[in-house]
């Protein structure tokens, strides 16, 4: 197992994840209609966020995928 390295902004190793949905552009938007599915990595520290698409397949704890 790959030794967590920290935050990209700020170095910090506290992390957490949150599952959110959006809408896309054209009616999808217009209709409100939220089919792209994320789960949001976040740095409890400062706040840095990155998106993963849930339905791409990682192959890997995603929480690696955030700490590099």
């Amino acid at each position: 197992m790959s030794e967590n390295k920290g935050c990209i902004k700020c170095g910090s190793t506290e992390a957490d994840t949150k599952d959110v949905s959006m809408s896309g552009t054209g009616l999808s938007k217009m209709f409100d209609v939220q089919h792209n599915q994320f789960t949001v990595v976040f740095c409890k520290n400062c706040g840095y966020s990155e998106f993963y698409n849930k339905n791409s397949s990682t192959g890997s704890n995603i929480l690696d995928l955030f700490f590099g």
